[in-house]
């Protein structure tokens, strides 16, 4: 099946004492999704994560992955699942390629040079194979640790905040590894981050909790693109256009103007439509700037809502 369930989580609550991390929680990820998993600190995301690795028992609900039930069929499972948790750890005194070598090692994976140097080669850590891991920098252990996880070759991989530590250049060369994994290598990627914009760009489908609740789930694009935007359009002739647009049904849409700019609020089909009025009343449009984004989102879904 093209559409069939890598996870399915129905009603999952973890309760600690008093308070309650994970409440009745619901959510799906398909085969070749770069799923997003969002939500402020506290929200309840690492003690979920916890539980799709079988870290901890949840209080009630169930977690299926590959379509099995988790709790009886772990060891068939995790042969299949990559993860980071947090902060990896290695044996800082060896190198990397020692690390790789002795870890897959323990875990009865195949571990031959070529596949090891294959692994750092990906995440940009092959010229550092024979380095200590204790000169590594945070965000190169965070690399290994990557390396690490792909090395038995798993069908969906779980990251919890993977980009933490890293450069921007870092964090590129890590987005671009995950586009790369997901579309040339069809794995499934389910990913924790704090970092909006780097979900944004990556995720396909994602979902928004707090307090361990689902505030909402669905694709990126549809999520984004059913809420009203603000949209600034930069004009040649802002009085003529102001006039035009305070003669018009657009005087609705229309907040302010600065300058040559003009901002409106607006869904995505009308920001086209909107272009076309202007450029039929000879009014030039230098540039259409939408700030739509997924931290706008991720604020208003979150606001007023306890962190």
């Amino acid at each position: 099946m093209i559409n069939d369930k890598i996870i399915e989580v129905r009603g999952l609550f973890k309760k600690y004492k008093s308070i309650v991390a994970v409440d009745n929680l619901d959510l799906n990820v398909y085969r070749g999704d770069v799923f997003g998993f969002l939500g402020p600190n506290g929200a309840g995301k690492s003690t979920t994560i916890r539980m799709l690795l079988s870290l901890i028992k949840p209080n009630a609900g169930s977690i299926k992955i590959f379509g099995l039930p988790l709790e009886k069929n772990r060891i068939e499972i995790f042969k299949k699942v990559g993860a980071i948790v947090e902060k990896p750890d290695f044996y800082l005194y060896l190198t990397a390629y020692k690390n790789l070598e002795i870890l897959g090692k323990l875990s009865g994976v195949e571990t031959s040079s070529k596949k090891i140097m294959e692994m750092l080669e990906l995440v940009g850590l092959e010229k550092r194979a024979d380095s200590k891991v204790k000169t590594y920098s945070h965000g190169m252990k965070q690399r290994l640790g990557l390396a690490q996880a792909l090395l038995h070759d798993p069908e969906l991989i779980i990251l919890d905040e993977p980009t933490t530590g890293l450069d921007p250049q870092g964090m590129k060369e890590i987005r671009e590894l995950i586009v790369y994994l997901s579309k040339e290598k069809k794995k499934t990627i389910f990913i924790s981050s704090h970092i909006l914009r780097e979900v944004e760009l990556i995720a396909t489908r994602m979902i928004i909790i707090n307090k361990g609740k689902t505030q909402v789930e669905g694709t990126v694009d549809e999520l984004l693109n059913s809420e009203i935007m603000s949209v600034t359009f930069e004009v040649d002739d802002k009085d003529k256009a102001v006039e035009l647009i305070n003669n018009s049904t657009w005087i609705n849409n229309f907040k302010n103007s600065i300058k040559n700019e003009l901002q409106f609020e607006l869904k995505k089909n009308e920001i086209s439509e909107l272009n076309k009025f202007f450029i039929s009343n000879s009014i030039n449009v230098n540039a259409i700037i939408p700030v739509r984004s997924l931290e706008d989102y991720f604020l208003k879904i979150t606001e007023g809502i306890g962190r």
